[in-house]
């Protein structure tokens, strides 16, 4: 069955000076203020597309990593997965890069960096993704 999913933003202002809040309607979970300056120099407080696009990475590529090992035989106790969104003014996103450690009894290193490049390449996000870089490290606690 397939789900949809909403948010929805309101923008007040130029894109220099304005700002905006972005709402997540389909969870309910809250409403964050954006900029431009949160998007391209500091946070202060504030979040930006490349923050939300790290956040739905980093869980997406935990679920499909996760599955990838179960369905091995050897799912994991533990993941701790991290994405870094690289945006450059100007060109937009320059590349993903994912972080994960984990913690998976009974495998080894080399066939968890095989699962997890299994996983980067077909996790839903991933995919939509393919017009940008990604590139991973995936190593066992």
């Amino acid at each position: 069955m397939a789900t949809t999913r909403h948010a929805h933003t309101v923008w007040e202002g130029n894109l220099l000076e304005g700002s905006g809040e972005v709402t997540l309607d389909s969870s309910g979970l809250g409403t964050y203020q954006v900029s431009w300056p949160a998007r391209a120099e500091e946070p202060n407080g504030k979040t930006s597309p490349e923050e939300l696009i790290a956040a739905a990475h980093s869980s997406c590529f935990s679920m499909a990593l996760s599955n990838i090992l179960a369905k091995a035989g050897n799912p994991p106790t533990r993941m701790n997965t991290s994405a870094a969104v690289t945006f450059q003014p100007g060109e937009g996103i320059t590349g993903i890069h994912l972080t994960v450690e984990g913690n998976v009894p009974g495998l080894d290193e080399e066939g968890f960096k095989a699962a997890a490049e299994d996983a980067k390449k077909n996790c839903p996000v991933s995919q939509a993704l393919t017009g940008t870089t990604i590139t991973h490290e995936a190593k066992l606690i």
